[in-house]
């Protein structure tokens, strides 16, 4: 009988799932040099929480008083348009995997402006200094 093979559908490998589970959630190089010159910056800032009460999605970094929520993003978990790969095995699996990755950013975006909050999204690559200027347009915008 031969071995079988993955499928478009199915799962990803033993090997595949253990190594998802360890890439850490929170305190990442990008995120950690963000939040250094953030905090270098004089601000101060939730670590890791969930800015909308009931809605189980946490974003990086969570300014309650001024309504911002950051997240740093993955370029590879979230679909970069610079960076993005796309994996050759289980290749269907994958696409349906980060596809929905994609659209649960949109939704938590959309959730987040519907009850008054700002997000910014930053991407893994991007220079902390410029994402740090950015939180900070969005903590004082231009009224």
């Amino acid at each position: 009988m031969a071995p079988h093979r993955a499928g478009p559908t199915d799962a990803p490998s033993e090997t595949t799932r253990a190594r998802m589970q360890r890439q850490a959630r929170r305190d990442t190089q990008p995120e950690l040099a963000l939040r250094r010159e953030l905090h270098r910056r004089g601000r101060r800032f939730f670590v890791d929480r969930a800015p909308l009460k009931g809605v189980r999605r946490r974003a990086d970094l969570v300014f309650p008083r001024r309504r911002v929520a950051v997240y740093v993003d993955g370029c590879f978990w979230h679909s970069c348009p610079l960076h993005a790969t796309q994996p050759l095995n289980n290749a269907a699996w994958w696409a349906e995997k980060l596809a929905g990755n994609v659209a649960r950013d949109r939704d938590t975006d959309a959730r987040l402006i519907e009850a008054g909050w700002m997000v910014v999204r930053v991407w893994e690559h991007e220079d902390p200094m410029a994402a740090a200027d950015r939180v900070e347009r969005a903590l004082h915008p231009v009224t």
